[in-house]
């Protein structure tokens, strides 16, 4: 028997096939995983996989992308699939064609029709037998799959080619996917990963996978949780941090870590007792969800983490300033330097210079230019100049952040032939030549980090890209966020029941004014059960029910480039 797992990036399907492999072989059955551990079988797919994710090949058109996919497949059937189905096993896939026809088809828009033959041809008459979707919530999925990179210290700021065309991506291929569930209903099967406990789901998917190879029919198509029961009452911006509470006690039941992860950057007392909560359990992400807050509460809880995760107590600090955060990133030095230097942005002082100076010597001159940015003194140019000679020139580029001036734009020209993508993101929140240039340029090629170099922006050619950009995917909201401009709410009014989520993220930083509820309220009756919506509608209005003195609140371009992965949805 032939099983594919299919499903959006995030959706659980590498640990569930892997699930399925282990229980199916303690059932006594041969099974050979085409994935198994989520590392593809064949080398020679390994080879081509790394290609296809490479975001350097930003001119790699969307056609050569689904033949190299192609081929990866091929790959894979001839040397992996086909044996081990002549030798009589049970063969699970993580991935087959299907989802080079959701990806190029639905997400990337040539059209279906053309896709199919090359597919057949790539095949050789070999489809599964069951096809197991995999099906989440996008917003979750991301959520989970940020989560996925923390605690596998995978963490970064890159992309792979999927990853710069944006969020709305993962959402077309979704529904493409679910397009051909329906249309083949007998061998598709969806597996709904929402809310439900891992062990629950890898029971039914156990259950009707034994049921196939048993022969005996299944009469769904669709494995559906018991539904969660929804308030009676409608959620409203007085009520939402009931309902979103209520909803985090059931994510801690079934995925605790997650748990920890919604609260990250959220201020007030009752995430505050929440994370003391979890703090001995998972002191890493707690450490890590204090970024942004600069309350006693979190300074305390700063000073009991640091022992035992100092790198995560070290990122947390990242835009604070002042003798507290001074003395600490002084004290975790030692032993997290490169997350102390990261977190010096913007900080031109004479203690951040200390650090620097320190670094330079210890031979970190990498991580010093990772804290760079926003600095425009003499000695950072020099740092800069010493980046250059030892061609760190993605590094140099992100040391250029906040920079508007001649002497900056001058040094990403000389940038750009190297890393294109470090440069782009230098020009967050900046009108120089060169960012409107890169910004033409690359709009259909990286959308995602075009659309965000918008933020604070409000010229009127952010304006027209977040226009071309928003029916596509949310980092178009992304850009607006704080913005209290008639053409954001505007932009947020009309695409609010397309990327909720990330309508509310937006307006983090912005006063809880009637605009502001009022939008909430939309978003909440509309979309009632959504985890990620509850979260980020709790977590604006506790921020601004909670915002810090101005003195003390860190520039807002800056600030939204350091915390978005931790508040966005």
């Amino acid at each position: 028997m032939f099983i594919d797992f299919e499903g959006i990036d995030g959706s659980g399907k590498t640990t569930l096939s892997n699930l399925l492999a282990a229980r199916l072989k303690r059932l006594g059955y041969r099974v050979a995983h085409a994935r198994e551990g989520g590392e593809l079988q064949a080398p020679a797919a390994r080879r081509i996989r790394d290609l296809t994710r490479d975001s350097r090949l930003l001119e790699l058109s969307p056609r050569a992308e689904f033949f190299l996919n192609l081929a990866r497949d091929a790959q894979q059937l001839d040397e992996v699939v086909a044996p081990a189905l002549a030798r009589g096993e049970v063969c699970i896939t993580d991935r087959y064609l299907y989802s080079q026809l959701a990806l190029t088809g639905g997400g990337r828009g040539l059209p279906a029709q053309a896709l199919r033959p090359a597919c057949e041809l790539a095949a050789q008459g070999m489809w599964p037998d069951l096809v197991v979707l995999v099906d989440v919530d996008p917003d979750l999925a991301r959520w989970r799959k940020r989560l996925g990179k923390l605690q596998s210290a995978k963490a970064s700021d890159g992309d792979s080619r999927k990853g710069l065309a944006g969020a709305g991506l993962a959402v077309r291929v979704r529904e493409s996917f679910l397009e051909m569930a329906r249309q083949d209903p007998q061998r598709w099967l969806i597996l709904e990963n929402n809310d439900v406990p891992l062990r629950v789901l890898e029971q039914r998917l156990v259950d009707a996978v034994v049921a196939r190879l048993e022969g005996r029919d299944v009469p769904v198509q669709r494995i559906v949780p018991a539904p969660a029961a929804l308030p009676t009452e409608p959620t409203t911006v007085e009520s939402a941090e009931e309902r979103f509470f209520q909803a985090l006690d059931a994510v801690e039941v079934r995925e605790p870590a997650l748990a920890v992860w919604m609260l990250s950057g959220m201020p007030g007392l009752p995430a505050h007792q929440r994370r003391l909560a979890f703090a001995e359990r998972y002191p890493a992400l707690t450490a890590r969800g204090l970024l942004g807050l600069d309350d006693e509460a979190a300074w305390t809880l700063r000073e009991v983490l640091a022992p035992v995760a100092p790198a995560e107590v070290a990122a947390s600090l990242a835009g604070l300033t002042g003798p507290r955060a001074t003395m600490l990133r002084e004290r975790l030095y030692a032993q997290a330097p490169a997350e102390v230097l990261a977190g010096l942005k913007r900080d031109g002082s004479t203690q951040a210079w200390a650090l620097r100076e320190r670094a330079m010597r210890d031979g970190r001159l990498a991580d010093v230019l990772a804290g760079l940015s926003g600095v425009d003194d003499e000695e950072s140019w020099l740092v800069r100049e010493a980046g250059m000679q030892r061609k760190l020139y993605a590094e140099v580029a992100r040391s250029l952040g906040g920079l508007a001036t001649e002497r900056a734009d001058a040094l990403r020209e000389v940038l750009l032939p190297h890393d294109r993508l470090a440069v782009l993101r230098s020009t967050t929140g900046l009108d120089t030549p060169v960012a409107r240039g890169l910004r033409e340029a690359l709009a259909g090629k990286a959308m995602k980090l075009v659309l965000r170099s918008l933020t604070g922006l409000a010229t009127e050619e952010a304006w027209a890209l977040r226009e071309r950009g928003a029916p596509l995917t949310k980092e178009a909201l992304d850009s607006v966020d704080g913005l209290d401009d008639p053409r954001a709410w505007k932009l947020r009014v009309a695409y609010a029941h397309k990327w909720p989520s990330t309508v509310l993220s937006s307006l983090k930083g912005l006063p809880l004014g009637p605009h502001a509820r009022a939008l909430i309220d939309k978003v909440l009756s509309e979309q009632p059960g959504r985890l990620p919506v509850l979260r980020n509608a709790y977590a604006v209005i506790t921020t601004a029910r909670h915002a810090a003195p101005t003195h003390t609140r860190v520039p807002r371009v800056d600030a939204e480039a350091a915390a978005r992965v931790e508040f966005q949805g």
